[in-house]
């Protein structure tokens, strides 16, 4: 579509009289092709390279990578609204839904599991339908124990008038930012049905659609809380329609979270200048650019990984040092020691030290110059 050229002064002026919800031909959401079609073709260039050069890894290359991408996007979705979850708990239950092996010990949590179910739903079956029924599902996700924090909310269903005004906020308690006030509880009902038909109906660039049902969704605030994960969600459910493959390897989540502050504040001045949202989508698509150069350089790390492998492989490692050699190439929180070998490979410890051994005969690992009780171990230089 191609927005009007309006006066900025008349813009201005318009913002202060009502939000984007309350215009008269809301939704009816503009934007200007010409603007944005250079971006969104340097785009879908971008996401064909990246995923022919994935190919180009090898099954479980992919796996691994497919596994750090997606894991990025459940914990950096849920650090933009201030909430920081457990790494390691986060890879062990996507790992476990997706049948990737992985040396973790964490057991998750049920916050962490409902995160990831709702991520896992949106971009491994991104082929089916968004419906009520299937985000009511994704909200019971995430708050499955009735609860946000220490306060009861209605779960699994639309917001309640009792919870008007629903305020858009950002920033720490005490201290919160508001950004806008969503529609009416009353509304919701109305403007979701009109929101998902568009979604599934309108023909439109993939691309192009996260970009407006993340800006739709987070404008209508339809669920008492979890907006900003769910929207973002769904915004990565059309990435992977645009991508047709359920293999992950970039995180807009991630990208937006380095962005955070400037992000809250296209969402906010676009709720204050009428239907043309060209500048928010530009906005989005730059991001999205720079996610998948984010992307690209990890393709890098990925890359060395796989020549790694390439030269340990002829020295026939066993399951349990496979496992732990996989843990130091994704980054090892501290020293390997052999009790955290054994902890990692479910071994004894004299099994560890044995394993610890071989490697070392075999270069794989090198021992760290502090010896004695600290003795620690690295992989190898090539």
């Amino acid at each position: 579509m191609f927005a009007e050229n309006i006066d900025p002064i008349l813009r201005i002026f318009a913002a202060k009289k009502m939000l984007i919800h309350a215009l008269p031909d809301w939704p009816n959401l503009q934007w200007n092709d010409s603007v944005l079609f250079p971006l969104l073709t340097e785009i879908r260039h971008k996401q064909g390279r990246l995923l022919g050069r994935m190919e180009g890894l090898g099954f479980r290359f992919r796996s691994e990578a497919k596994l750090s991408a997606l894991t990025d996007d459940v914990i950096k979705s849920n650090a933009i609204e201030g909430e920081r979850l457990d790494a390691e708990q986060v890879r062990s239950s996507i790992a476990r839904r997706l049948g990737i092996e992985y040396a973790g010990t964490a057991t998750p949590s049920r916050n962490v599991e409902g995160v990831v179910e709702m991520m896992l739903d949106a971009t491994q079956q991104f082929s089916e339908p968004l419906t009520k029924e299937r985000l009511f599902g994704w909200h019971a996700a995430l708050f499955p124990t009735g609860h946000s924090g220490l306060h009861s909310i209605t779960v699994g269903a639309w917001r309640k008038p009792e919870s008007d005004p629903m305020q858009v906020v950002s920033g720490p308690i005490g201290r919160e930012k508001v950004h806008f006030e969503a529609p009416s509880a009353t509304k919701v009902d109305a403007e979701m049905d009109t929101f998902l038909d568009d979604f599934e109906n309108r023909p439109l660039d993939p691309v192009l659609k996260s970009g407006i049902a993340h800006l739709w969704f987070v404008t209508i605030h339809p669920f008492a809380d979890g907006n900003g994960r769910i929207g973002r969600a769904i915004a990565d459910l059309a990435l992977a329609r645009s991508d047709g493959t359920t293999e992950r390897f970039y995180s807009m989540s991630a990208q937006i979270e380095t962005e955070r502050k400037e992000y809250y504040h296209q969402l906010e001045i676009t709720q204050h200048a009428g239907l043309d949202v060209t500048p928010w989508l530009k906005w989005y698509l730059e991001c999205l650019r720079r996610a998948l150069d984010r992307a690209e350089s990890g393709l890098k790390a990925a890359l060395e990984k796989a020549r790694a492998w390439e030269r340990i492989a002829p020295k026939l490692v066993n399951d349990r040092q496979r496992k732990v050699i996989n843990r130091l190439f994704e980054g090892f929180d501290g020293k390997l020691t052999s009790s955290k070998y054994a902890k990692l490979a479910k071994c004894s410890p004299d099994t560890a030290l044995r394993d610890i051994k071989e490697l070392i005969e075999r270069g794989v690992l090198r021992q760290d110059a502090a010896g004695g009780r600290s003795t620690s171990y690295s992989l190898a230089d090539a």
